[in-house]
C-alpha cells in the first residue's frame, strides 16, 4: 500500500499551520458554532479531495489538457506552496481581507467562513487539488482510487483534530512552534514537487529519461 500520496496532502493540507487562521476566524464564536464551523471544514475538505479523486481526470480530458502537463504545472504549484511554508506560511497562503472582520458577522455565518476561506484555499487549494489527480491518474485499480477517496477522509478527520484542539495547540507549541512544524513540513514537500515535475517533464520530453 502506497503511503506517498497521504504523506503528500498531509504535507500541503498541515491543518496544524492553519490553526492559528481558525482561532482568528472564530473569534466570538459560542462552543456550538465553533463545532459546527469545524465539522463543515473538515467535511468540505474530504469532499474536494474526493471529487478531484474522481473526476479531476475527467475535467481535465475536457479541457483538452494533458496529464504530463498538468504534473509539471501541479508540481510548480506545490514548489510554491512549499516556498510560502518555508516562511511560515499557509501552503495555500492567501491575502486576508476584512469580509469577515467583524464578530457578530462571524457568528452568523460560521458555515461560510468554514468553507471560504478555511477550507478553500487555506487547506485545499490549487496545490491539493493538483496533487489529488495527479496520483489518480497513477491509480491502476478501482481499489487505489478508493484509498485516494479513504485519504480525503482521513484529512477531514487531521482537520477536525487540529481545530478541536486549537486553543491547548496554539498554548502548547506557541508561535514560534507553529512555525517550526511548517517548515519542515514545507522541506518535505519542496522535495516531493520536485519528484512530480520531473515524472512530468519525462513524459513532455522522454530525451531527459535518457
Amino acid at each position: 500500500m502506497d503511503f506517498k500520496p497521504l504523506v503528500t496532502l498531509l504535507a500541503i493540507v498541515n491543518p496544524l499551520a492553519i490553526v492559528p487562521f481558525f482561532i482568528h476566524y472564530t473569534q466570538g464564536f459560542s462552543a456550538a458554532q465553533k463545532q459546527r464551523t469545524i465539522a463543515v471544514a473538515s467535511f468540505s475538505a474530504f469532499v474536494v479531495i474526493a471529487i478531484s479523486a474522481l473526476l479531476g481526470l475527467r475535467i481535465l480530458e475536457f479541457f483538452s489538457i494533458s496529464l504530463a502537463s498538468f504534473q509539471v504545472g501541479g508540481g510548480m504549484l506545490l514548489l510554491i506552496s512549499s516556498m510560502n511554508m518555508l516562511n511560515a506560511q499557509p501552503a495555500e497562503a492567501k491575502q486576508q481581507t476584512n469580509e469577515f472582520e467583524d464578530g457578530a458577522e462571524k457568528a452568523a455565518r460560521g458555515a461560510s467562513i468554514a468553507v471560504v476561506p478555511l477550507t478553500i484555499p487555506l487547506l485545499t487549494g490549487p496545490a491539493s487539488m493538483s496533487t489529488v489527480v495527479i496520483y489518480a491518474e497513477k491509480a491502476q485499480t478501482v481499489f487505489q482510487t478508493g484509498m485516494l477517496v479513504a485519504y480525503g477522509m482521513v484529512i477531514g478527520l487531521a482537520t477536525a483534530l487540529c481545530f478541536s484542539l486549537a486553543d491547548p495547540i496554539a498554548r502548547v507549541l506557541g508561535k514560534t512552534g507553529i512555525n517550526v512544524m511548517t517548515r519542515l513540513m514545507g522541506l518535505i514537500l519542496a522535495a516531493l514537487s520536485v519528484e512530480v515535475m520531473a515524472d512530468g517533464l519525462g513524459k513532455l520530453f522522454p530525451v531527459l529519461r535518457g
